[in-house]
């Protein structure tokens, strides 16, 4: 793999997975949501990474830098919870009380995950919900306004937080 050091910023995004990637950044979610940060590749090297304020890096991401290098983002399994029901009410009750408390939450079929907190795993359980801890990674849902996660397709690349307007058409 190519060193990618810290004169080389990551700082665009790329849809192109024809080639294999020239790095790996491994990274949890408090760090794919910051615009602006220094991270260390896999293969050791470092890099800096400067994207438009807003957008959140998704596991399958890939950056490039202005010298052509291209690196992919993995998504860095973290503790979490993971939440689960007997029944799809007592699942929807679980996700509109996180919701209501601002909580990122990740949607899977059937489960909820969140980043660990004790106290929101003891009002979990209160609900009825199984609630384990795990390490996994965490993709939460970039929420109401972010127009969901996407790889190149009409609404452009990645999601946005507070990105306010109609959707395009």
């Amino acid at each position: 793999m190519a060193t990618i050091d810290l004169r080389t910023k990551l700082q665009q995004r790329r849809d192109d997975a024809a080639l294999p990637p020239d790095g790996v950044l491994r990274l949890p979610f408090a760090v794919r949501q910051k615009s602006r940060f220094r991270a260390t590749l896999v293969d050791g090297a470092d890099a800096a990474v400067t994207l438009p304020r807003g957008e959140i890096l998704r596991g399958g991401d890939l950056l490039a830098s202005v010298d052509g290098r291209v690196v992919a983002i993995e998504a860095r399994p973290e503790r979490v919870l993971h939440v689960a029901c007997a029944t799809p009410v007592q699942l929807l009750r679980a996700a509109y009380h996180l919701g209501n408390r601002h909580v990122p939450v990740q949607v899977g079929d059937g489960y909820l995950r969140i980043e660990a907190d004790h106290v929101l795993e003891q009002m979990l359980v209160g609900l009825g919900a199984q609630v384990e801890a795990m390490e996994a990674p965490f993709e939460p849902e970039p929420g109401a306004y972010g127009g969901g996660h996407t790889h190149g397709d009409e609404r452009g690349p990645g999601a946005k937080i507070h990105e306010f307007g109609a959707p395009r058409s």
